[in-house]
């Protein structure tokens, strides 16, 4: 009943260039990632009410030679029938699926997907088949399919000694329904003349 949130967001895609351009100027969409070890399952992801932190991912794309030079682009996004990581009923759905995961993978004699990357846990494959089985149990009960996941990422150091705080904490958006993107948009620097409203 409370699936869906009533407001839209704007979120924020870091990425290359040639990929800003592709969708900015060319009028393309973004494409979904499929990895196995994204952290909210299939879908095309964004950093909620961040743009820095997504632009500062995209930098660290290219550290690693994945993007020549780093972009962000701009999402206006109605979450629809969301499973909201951080709504108590979708952690007890993950906890279905981590079972329902858990016997498939018993009774396929195989193991169970780990999550790796440092403290962190950057590479989340356990976390995705988790989400992955959790949208196929609510298709075999013939629920209608989420729209989009969100989920709170605690990471990074401390933002000073003794803190609670992370300095890479973040809410991300997992978008599987394409339909949710309502706009996408060209990130503008604030204007130095005016306060902010």
């Amino acid at each position: 009943m409370y699936d869906k949130l009533p407001h839209l967001i704007l979120a924020f895609h870091g990425c290359d260039i040639s990929t800003y351009n592709d969708v900015l100027i060319n009028g393309n969409h973004l494409k979904p990632s499929m990895n196995d070890y994204d952290w909210l399952g299939n879908g095309i992801y964004f950093w909620e009410s961040n743009r820095q932190r997504a632009f500062e991912w995209a930098e660290e794309q290219v550290k690693l030679g994945k993007y020549k030079t780093p972009a962000v682009i701009g999402a206006v996004i109605d979450l629809g029938r969301c499973m909201n990581l951080k709504d108590s009923k979708f952690i007890d759905m993950l906890k279905s699926g981590y079972h329902a995961l858990e016997s498939r993978c018993h009774s396929e004699n195989r193991e169970m997907p780990k999550n790796t990357g440092g403290a962190d846990k950057l590479l989340r494959k356990l976390d995705c088949a988790v989400i992955e089985q959790a949208h196929d149990i609510a298709t075999n009960l013939k629920k209608k399919p989420f729209d989009s996941v969100r989920g709170l990422f605690i990471e990074g150091a401390n933002v000073y000694p003794g803190s609670g705080f992370k300095a890479k904490t973040h809410i991300q958006i997992c978008v599987r329904n394409p339909n949710c993107i309502k706009g996408y948009f060209n990130p503008l620097n604030e204007n130095l003349e005016y306060n902010l409203p």
